[in-house]
């Protein structure tokens, strides 16, 4: 039996944009396809891209002060925000689902059994690169709390997360943790599914992250809409935005941003410091796997858009240690 919510996104039976666009036609789509199959493209590196082993100090340190932010690859992160631990679409997994990709970039930066407790799981939509099975199963009983999207959480509760530690969010509903940390599900322009016959039966989310001294916001996946200007009127600035910048075309560029439309929901969200996400894991689109970096940099250089650009498993600490090297380039004067 479908479920009823009593959300303005939700009318049919499904979850809908605010701007619906046109969905690509069935030829279009096998045409994407076959370019999937035999279009090359260097979609994919030749080799591991290099990666740190994470320290574990700085996501576990109680300082209340601090800001510190590592990047998993795709989009999860281990965020420590005055002393909170937030996990953000984490997945541990190197193959996604049984037909899907896998992770390329070579091996995790960390395993969830060294991780110890954490505050928050923020899931932004269901898709098989944002919520994984196998790392929901071991983190669980490590996490205080679950944010998730509507729809989202009976997928957790089968997989044996209690629904009590469960919230979920419409758009502008508001999630408060020990009275200190606020999370608000905000707008993106995106989908969901996990299946053949599940397409928008659960809601996609972008969040604002805000504890006593900083503000985040974290994007999910959206492609570029006018939504980023009114999140950063409404709630903005921010320390830090966390935006997607992989798996663009131009055939589904209404729900994957471009990397230059990625500097500019920056600029629309008065961030101060972007962190790119969703780009050196998964092969998820036609474009090279350093295409998204080599634009975005150019894009944020000539707007004076201060980026952080970490290896797997970095640390960028705000207002300390922002890396800044373009590493995908030494990968590419190896193999040249």
């Amino acid at each position: 039996m479908k479920k009823a919510y009593n959300s303005p996104q939700y009318h049919n039976g499904k979850f809908h944009n605010k701007n619906p666009r046109k969905q690509p036609s069935a030829n279009e789509m096998a045409a994407t396809m076959r370019k999937f199959m035999f279009y090359r493209n260097e979609r994919k590196p030749d080799r591991d891209l290099p990666g740190i082993v994470v320290d574990l100090k700085q996501f576990n340190s109680t300082d209340d002060s601090q800001l510190n932010v590592t990047w998993l690859g795709h989009s999860s992160l281990m965020i420590n925000i005055n002393g909170f631990r937030i996990l953000t679409d984490p997945v541990f997994e190197k193959r996604i689902s049984l037909a899907g990709p896998t992770r390329y970039s070579g091996d995790l930066p960390v395993q969830t059994d060294v991780l110890g407790e954490i505050d928050l799981i923020i899931i932004s939509h269901n898709h098989y690169d944002h919520l994984n099975r196998y790392s929901i199963k071991n983190l669980h009983h490590k996490a205080k709390e679950f944010v998730v999207p509507l729809g989202v959480k009976d997928q957790l509760v089968k997989w044996g997360v209690s629904g009590k530690k469960i919230s979920e969010l419409d758009w502008g509903d508001v999630f408060h943790y020990q009275d200190k940390l606020k999370i608000t599900s905000t707008p993106a322009q995106h989908f969901s599914g996990r299946g053949l016959t599940d397409r928008n039966r659960t809601l996609w989310s972008s969040f604002v992250i805000q504890g006593p001294n900083h503000k985040l916001f974290f994007g999910g996946d959206s492609g570029y809409f006018d939504g980023f200007k009114l999140i950063g009127d409404q709630y903005g600035p921010f320390d830090m935005t966390f935006l997607e910048t992989g798996a663009y075309n131009e055939k589904w560029r209404h729900i994957h941003m471009f990397p230059e439309e990625t500097v500019q929901a920056h600029l629309d969200l008065g961030g101060k410091l972007l962190h790119p996400l969703h780009w050196a894991t998964f092969n998820l689109s036609l474009h090279s796997w350093y295409d998204p970096m080599r634009r975005l940099t150019r894009a944020a250089e000539k707007l004076g858009v201060n980026v952080t650009l970490p290896k797997h498993g970095e640390t960028t600490v705000y207002g300390g240690y922002i890396p800044s090297d373009h590493w995908w380039e030494e990968i590419l004067a190896i193999k040249n």
